[in-house]
């Protein structure tokens, strides 16, 4: 290991913001490669995990470091021999089953919630983390997950807009009508590497639709794209999801 980092190895305020900084921009930068594939987790879900991991390990080292110090005469008072970060372990945990319920996968095969169910999350470690009195973490992780959850966003759109991967959801006249899209698509040369199609229901008056997975051949606005198709006679509805 690098000798040059051993004070950042130790636990103090420098070495406390130069991790959460990190998590900031390297779990962003882990999420960034994701959106350029246009999977459901984007950069923001990926910085939360991170920044709310990285706020979990600090918790652990700080109550640590306070119970064989400042919180040692009182812990050796009561007679305090539990792993006080187990609490906060429980509590991660708990907020898992929270999380889950705020994601939800659409009949169009688009999954929703993640960042939210994310965010929920790296709350509950900033939550943690105020409890146990460590305000200099708390201050700075709040500051990184609003810069995460709000300046991010339009960085995510800018991403998501210009990535070579495209999913689209197509509603059509007839079963008989998706050659003609898939022609359609093919002579923009795009890349067809994968497809769900669904049969409608008269009962529920579902009309025939498919998934199409794109993958485009240069970076190019997807409005394109979705203007072309819906300029089709036989496609009543599409959009990207």
């Amino acid at each position: 290991m690098l000798s040059q980092l051993d004070y950042f190895r130790d636990f103090n305020t420098a070495s406390v913001f130069l991790r959460l900084l990190l998590a900031l921009v390297l779990g962003g930068l882990v999420g960034l490669d994701r959106g350029l594939r246009h999977r459901p987790a984007g950069p923001r879900t990926y910085t939360l995990v991170c920044i709310g991991a990285a706020l979990t390990m600090v918790l652990s080292q700080y109550e640590y470091v306070m119970l064989t110090t400042d919180w040692a005469p009182m812990a050796e008072a009561v007679g305090l021999k539990t792993d006080v970060s187990r609490f906060g372990a429980q509590v991660i945990n708990g907020i898992g089953f929270l999380g889950a319920g705020t994601v939800i996968a659409t009949n169009q095969q688009k999954v929703k919630g993640l960042t939210t169910a994310s965010g929920l999350w790296a709350s509950a470690c900033l939550g943690l983390v105020i409890g146990a009195g460590f305000y200099e973490a708390a201050i700075l992780a709040f500051l990184l997950i609003v810069i995460t959850m709000w300046l991010l966003r339009p960085l995510e759109e800018v991403i998501t807009e210009r990535s070579r991967n495209i999913n689209i959801y197509v509603e059509f006249r007839s079963m008989g009508e998706i050659g003609e899209i898939l022609r359609t698509i093919k002579e923009q040369d795009i890349n067809i590497f994968d497809m769900d199609i669904h049969h409608g229901k008269e009962q529920i008056v579902q009309k025939p639709n498919a998934v199409l997975y794109l993958r485009m051949p240069h970076r190019a606005p997807h409005h394109e794209l979705i203007t072309m198709l819906s300029d089709l006679d036989e496609v009543y509805t599409v959009k990207e999801i």
